[in-house]
């Protein structure tokens, strides 16, 4: 069994454009008090009290070209033709899937996503 990756940065070896997207949602994030940054095999997770963004490699699990996709967490559905898809796992929670291929995408909109999920989170 490998071991998982201690850090985004091991997350993302390999696949730079990723890492590129992962370290401008970072910074977004840094400005959000009390968010802690959890590194998995499979993704990065932002968290308060609860997680409420991902960052993740699409290309792990299914051929893409995609280098990242950002999810966030919120309990309310957004209606924006930007995501690639949004599911609803449970009563409380919509997970929004933003398919990023590069770091400018994650823009004003995106922010002000994050920062509601985790207000939310909170």
């Amino acid at each position: 069994m490998s071991e998982a990756p201690a850090t985004p940065e091991g997350l993302f070896a390999r696949h730079p454009a990723g890492l590129a997207v992962w370290e401008r949602v970072a910074q977004l994030a840094a400005a959000l008090p009390g968010t802690e940054v959890r590194t998995s095999r499979s993704q990065v997770a932002l968290r308060r009290r609860r997680a409420f963004a991902f960052v993740w490699r699409p290309g792990q699990y299914v051929r893409s070209d995609v280098p990242a996709v950002l999810s966030i967490a919120l309990d309310r559905e957004l209606d924006s033709a930007r995501f690639k898809e949004v599911a609803h796992p449970g009563p409380r929670i919509w997970m929004h899937h933003l398919e990023v291929r590069d770091p400018a995408e994650v823009d004003d909109e995106v922010a002000g996503w994050l920062r509601e999920a985790w207000a939310r989170a909170g």
